[in-house]
């Protein structure tokens, strides 16, 4: 039997990821619109992220170009203070909840992340940052559910946690007929020793 050929592109994005507890306390708030809207297409809690920078498809050397930076970035970066609040909705078909905290850091973060992206010559939809989870999207028949599930989520106050690990994510998006899924390529934890990045490698631009 022959061997599937390898995928010569991945579809990536960079993220970070709430801690188990406070996906559980979200989780929790929203089990009776699980069970009021089971025609919605809800995301596997364990999928849910922040996302930083979207790169779409790339080829798949890629990875091995973002290592190095990303690396760098997460070593050179204290935890986030962050929680989740609030929800909302895009397009009146995508529902998402909020992100609250230290936003500052975030943006900061996320400006940091894309330049070493683009130092990288990766090109990507530089789109400006808006933090959040996203949770479910309805079907294309039903202009309803998202605005109804935002409302009664709209009071909701997680408790603050730290975003302590920088994620680089791949999907399966458009490689079958299931779900999307979502896949840890490789993750980085925070921290003030920045002795790793001296050796792991500064930006791409200076590889050949």
């Amino acid at each position: 039997m022959n061997e599937p050929t390898p995928a010569s592109t991945v579809r990536l994005f960079i993220a970070l990821a709430p801690p188990d507890e406070a996906k559980d306390e979200l989780a929790r708030e929203l089990r009776p619109a699980y069970d009021a809207y089971p025609g919605m297409r809800w995301n596997r809690i364990e999928d849910w992220h922040i996302t930083l920078a979207f790169l779409g498809e790339v080829p798949i050397d890629t990875v091995g170009l973002l290592r190095a930076p990303l690396a760098r970035i997460a070593a050179e970066r204290r935890p986030l203070r962050l929680a989740l609040r609030g929800s909302g909705c895009f397009d009146e078909r995508v529902l998402w909840s909020g992100v609250d905290g230290d936003l500052d850091g975030l943006h900061l973060l996320a400006t940091e992340v894309r330049s070493a992206v683009k130092d990288c010559g990766v090109p990507f939809e530089d789109r400006p940052l808006r933090p959040h989870l996203t949770l479910a999207r309805s079907r294309r028949d039903d202009a309803t559910s998202v605005g109804e599930v935002a409302t009664a989520l709209t009071a909701f106050a997680g408790r603050p946690w730290l975003a302590g690990r920088l994620h680089l994510v791949g999907s399966n998006f458009g490689r079958g007929p299931g779900p999307i899924r979502y896949r840890d390529i490789e993750a980085w934890n925070f921290g003030e020793d920045t002795t790793a990045a001296e050796d792991g490698g500064r930006p791409c631009h200076s590889a050949s």
